[in-house]
């Protein structure tokens, strides 16, 4: 597979993801956990106004789909291109066994893990950049531009449409689930983990400096090399894309009726400067 390939894949997954990762605060309302990181919280933060739903609004295109999970791909492309006008969504939904990638995907997620051993496609085309000065590491901000489609493409969802693409395919993401070795849970607790991992990573303003490993690189500052392996592989896309993704996730939970107040924060990362 050629890696322009892989970047149409992995752009695939990474929307389904965290496009459909915020419908499970409509369901569980729960306690923000405490922040372990040194952050600074964004003071100005805008409410958000919660549209009046009409009563029927969604039912009805919302029946589950009638179809069978070996089967759904050309269903499931169908309906996911509607979601966006940006005709690169549809590109993305080529790949196979969607519905079975997407549920392995936010199980690792949910439980801090990179969905990459699931899916040999999760990594963008190019290299981790990397800039020296004074003699130390730090990633290039050159590199996230790697993830900008993604963030494009994330951005122009529609949040109504989205919110009913994930009811109506509830079942068979259920199904999915089951043969993952979970037939009697809900896949609506994955997808609560999945959405607390997202939408704590931090926006970092400020340079990222890195430790050379033997053969690759590791975050110097502890606040951020702690984060779990789901939550630095949105880190690596970078501070905008970061930013507009969780962006979306909030209009998402608009959409779908949830007050504002009740999701986490946005945060900024200030990283520890060292002298030289």
């Amino acid at each position: 597979m050629d890696e322009q390939k892989k970047v149409i894949l992995t752009g695939s997954l990474v929307i389904i993801v965290v496009a459909l990762v915020v419908v499970v605060y409509y369901f569980f309302i729960r306690d923000r956990a405490k922040e372990a990181l040194p952050v600074q919280e964004v003071v100005e933060e805008q409410a958000v106004q919660v549209p009046e739903e009409e009563p029927g609004a969604g039912e009805e295109a919302g029946e589950p789909l009638q179809v069978e999970l070996d089967k759904s791909d050309d269903v499931i492309r169908g309906l996911g291109g509607g979601l966006s006008t940006n005709q690169k969504l549809e590109s993305w939904l080529k790949s196979k066994e969607l519905i079975r990638r997407f549920t392995a995907a936010v199980d690792n997620i949910a439980n801090g893990l990179s969905p990459r051993p699931q899916i040999d496609f999760f990594t963008p085309a190019g290299e981790f950049k990397v800039r020296v000065r004074s003699g130390r590491y730090y990633a290039d901000p050159a590199g996230y531009k790697r993830y900008d489609i993604v963030a494009v493409v994330f951005s122009s969802l529609d949040a109504v449409q989205t919110v009913a693409l994930y009811r109506r395919t509830k079942p068979l993401i259920q199904e999915a689930y089951g043969e993952l070795g979970y037939p009697d849970q809900d896949f609506d607790e994955a997808l609560f983990g999945a959405i607390v991992e997202l939408l704590k990573v931090p926006v970092v303003r400020g340079d990222m400096l890195l430790e050379r490993k033997v053969i690759s690189y590791a975050i110097a500052d502890p606040g951020l090399e702690n984060l779990s392996e789901a939550q630095k592989y949105l880190l690596r896309m970078g501070p905008d894309n970061v930013q507009k993704i969780q962006d979306k996730l909030r209009e998402l939970a608009s959409a779908l009726g949830v007050p504002e107040n009740i999701l986490p924060r946005s945060k900024v990362y200030l990283p520890v400067k060292r002298l030289p």
